[in-house]
């Protein structure tokens, strides 16, 4: 498969290999020996798209996801959004909401919304978050733990923010610029854009990782068009070819088109103890598990006495292309771990017993 083979290129590991088998479509498959904890894959995200309920917590850039501000910005941003009674479980105000109750968006805070004013007793005070938004108070030792500046997005809008103008640039490029809703989007419907991303923040925020892959795939489209257009010129002398290529369209929904895989009860594999002459009605009875009430009704109480951690981290969804094409198994030899070293945003699989050279990595 070369597409994988040049992805692989790209990667820094290289001891694997993306190809097709006879059961369950592409699998990624070991091409060394590796040991028990050691890395066997590292992929980096093709997109993705921080969970709605997780913007009240965690402050971040829209591209890479790490934490953005300061210390004080992040603490006092959360407290004053708590203050408004919203919480993680709770949509974050968007542009079509109220300015004047989320100044959090342009970091101008000289004005805190008056609903702030039920905040508990023994809550900060609207100057103290205001002076920890605005950077006029400092938190003991936050100087060691200092952040990326806050980077607006080009567009205007004040959905999206970054820590560099490198990943703002590259997120324009990629999707946000016809996604954007401020006022140098290149949108032709705002309006409507601006709806749908509300809607999307109440109701399923894959919706807005969807819009993400729509969005890449135009964009890289029209990139791939006017190369191939003036390639097409230089080399033939024609001032008129076709507007539409679909091999062109093709190419531009490639890295997402490869990523595509069965739904997971068909993908794994057959635990030792089912006899092939079984497997369709494993496959049912799993398949029926996937849309089981019940199991909720058991655990919500568990989960709701668990409450929130103390700490949380950037919570999302992404796409990555590698990872995308390894099989589930009810017996795994891998898996996602991140070590203290894993903090770059990418995907990162280890094994987890010795995997031999040629064996499905699942």
């Amino acid at each position: 498969m070369g597409y994988y083979d040049d992805l692989i290129e790209t990667r820094p590991c290289k001891g694997f290999e993306v190809k097709q088998g006879v059961t369950f479509g592409k699998g990624v498959y070991s091409k060394l020996d590796f040991q028990e904890d050691e890395l066997v894959l590292k992929d980096e995200m093709l997109f993705g798209a921080q969970h709605t309920s997780n913007k009240v917590d965690c402050f971040v850039c829209s591209h890479c996801f790490q934490f953005i501000g300061s210390v004080e910005l992040q603490i006092g941003r959360k407290l004053y959004l708590q203050g408004l009674g919203l919480s993680s479980k709770e949509d974050v105000p968007t542009e079509s909401d109220d300015e004047d109750c989320y100044p959090m968006e342009n970091h101008n805070h000289s004005e805190l919304c008056s609903s702030s004013a039920s905040r508990d007793n023994s809550a900060p005070s609207d100057d103290t978050l205001e002076s920890l938004m605005n950077g006029t108070l400092s938190l003991p030792y936050s100087e060691k733990f200092s952040l990326p500046p806050v980077i607006s997005c080009l567009g205007g809008c004040e959905e999206e923010h970054y820590c560099s103008k490198s990943c703002a640039e590259a997120d324009w490029e990629l999707f946000h610029s016809i996604l954007c809703t401020g006022k140098n989007s290149r949108s032709l419907q705002r309006n409507a854009l601006a709806k749908f991303v509300e809607h999307a923040n109440k109701t399923n925020d894959i919706f807005i990782l969807a819009a993400k892959a729509i969005s890449f795939t135009i964009l890289r489209y029209k990139k791939l068009k006017i190369t191939h257009l003036k390639n097409q010129i230089q080399n033939t002398g024609l001032h008129e070819v076709a507007r539409t290529n679909f091999s062109l369209l093709m190419e531009a929904w490639r890295p997402i088109s490869m990523g595509f895989k069965k739904r997971w009860w068909d993908c794994i594999a057959l635990p030792d103890d089912i006899d092939s002459s079984r497997e369709a009605s494993f496959r049912m009875q799993i398949k029926e598990l996937a849309f089981e009430e019940e199991a909720e009704k058991v655990t919500s109480s568990f989960l709701h006495a668990l409450e929130d951690d103390y700490s949380v981290c950037c919570q999302g969804t992404a796409f990555f292309p590698l990872q995308s094409c390894m099989n589930h198994s009810c017996c795994p030899n891998a898996k996602a771990f991140k070590r203290e070293e894993d903090r770059d945003g990418q995907a990162t699989i280890i094994a987890l017993r010795t995997i031999s050279k040629g064996e499905e990595d699942e």
